[in-house]
């Protein structure tokens, strides 16, 4: 129980300091140092992600940033198919899914380096082109069915990864709202987050209901991942930067690598 709120630290402060997708550290935590599969490393990771998300979804609700119908939009589509990616999980052989993880990790480190080189306020496409535009009389999006259309797709695939490698899918969601929504950065955050933990939140309740959570892990896991993500808050202003999120891209890189060959040496 130690270790595994140890390691939840180790995430939660990650995830501090450079807004990365906690998940995306925790499995490779769980698969290198208590020698779990993808499987069963999940679930625990998402559990994590979930609490930790739901705190800063709940920050942005009190600023009022997180668009919520999208949000439950999103989250409504992830969760139909979140059950499939869980079951998925347990019906492949554990080297497959460990090999897939490493490329969605590299494909996140790749993403992540290049964010670092652009700056976060530069539109992903020309305003004419996204179809959820906000009404500046009301204040919400002019709902369309090429928004209705974007959203959800977003959320299918966020829910389907979510239970099939145990990600948050925050890589997937704020390109998605970056690309598809005209909201400024501090709104796609928000609104990710509000995704982000009610889909991983039903991902988790599906994997629990089949008995595929270690409850001794995940519980100090989980609690060491937050307590050291808000202890991280109050330093991550001076140490956050271009720099640290190229550190952490390199570093996430490397263990996908690293994971990779240690997977395809034991097939």
């Amino acid at each position: 129980m130690l270790l595994a709120a140890c390691l939840g630290a180790v995430v939660g402060l990650i995830l501090a300091l450079t807004g990365a997708g906690g998940a995306i550290v925790a499995v490779p935590l769980l698969i290198f140092v208590l020698h779990w599969d993808v499987a069963h490393a999940a679930p625990v990771a998402l559990l994590a992600v979930a609490v930790s998300a739901s705190a800063g979804a709940a920050m942005g609700l009190r600023m009022g940033i997180v668009r919520y119908r999208a949000a439950a939009l999103m989250a409504s589509f992830g969760s139909l198919v979140t059950p499939l990616g869980v079951m998925t999980a347990h019906q492949l052989p554990p080297t497959p899914l460990a090999l897939v993880f490493s490329a969605v990790l590299g494909h996140v480190a790749w993403r992540l380096f290049r964010q670092t080189r652009v700056s976060e306020d530069t539109p992903s496409s020309p305003a004419l082109a996204t179809p959820c535009r906000l009404n500046q009389d009301t204040g919400r999006f002019n709902w369309t069915a090429p928004c209705v259309r974007a959203l959800s797709t977003a959320g299918i695939l966020t829910g389907f990864l979510s239970g099939l490698l145990g990600v948050g899918g925050g890589f997937l969601i704020v390109p998605s709202l970056r690309r598809a929504t005209d909201l400024p950065m501090n709104s796609v955050i928000a609104t990710s987050l509000m995704v982000i933990t009610l889909v991983s939140g039903v991902a988790v309740s599906v994997s629990a209901w089949s008995g595929h959570v270690d409850w001794t892990v995940a519980l100090p896991f989980a609690g060491g991942a937050v307590v050291a993500m808000l202890a991280g808050r109050v330093v991550a202003a001076r140490l956050a930067g271009p720099r640290l999120q190229q550190g952490f891209a390199v570093l996430a890189g490397a263990v996908a690598i690293a994971l990779a060959i240690r997977t395809a040496s034991s097939w």
